[in-house]
């Protein structure tokens, strides 16, 4: 499916603010405002869609990062489209699955843990989910637990 030129610079302009220091993603919602997110992981993201889950609902998203848990927090929120400059196989999937426009400029097997030493701990536990409600439900139990510690 190919972009008409206003959507292609519009998502262009949200890749280009991805440069910045403190954005690790944003977002832009179907009424224009920006949203950033300015933490790694997944948090930003879900705690939008708890508290805000109409924000998500037809938006732009650019991240540095998408692995399969944040894919299928988009699919939940209704996100039209998403690019990440590194992407999972798994988290291509999930959104090409549900029909989200998608675009990349690195793909991954998986998403590699902070230390460097293996699967990112979120990637590991949604693989084996394909419900975006399952996998909301055990990411808050897991952001719940790392706020814990």
């Amino acid at each position: 499916m190919a972009l008409c030129p206003t959507a292609r610079n519009s998502m262009q302009s949200l890749i280009a603010r991805l440069a910045e220091p403190t954005v690790r993603g944003i977002l832009r919602t179907t009424t224009g405002e920006e949203r950033v997110f300015p933490h790694r992981g997944v948090r930003d993201l879900y705690e939008l869609l708890t508290t805000e889950p109409q924000a998500l609902r037809g938006a732009q998203l650019a991240d540095r990062v998408i692995g399969r848990g944040a894919a299928l927090l988009l699919v939940r929120g209704g996100v039209r489209e998403v690019y990440a400059h590194v992407m999972s196989q798994g988290a291509l999937a999930v959104l090409r699955d549900a029909g989200i426009q998608t675009s990349y400029a690195s793909l991954q097997p998986y998403i590699i843990n902070r230390a460097g030493t293996g699967m990112c701990p979120v990637e590991q536990l949604t693989q084996n989910t394909t419900s975006p409600d399952e996998a909301y439900q055990c990411i808050g139990r897991f952001l719940c637990e790392m706020s814990n510690k």
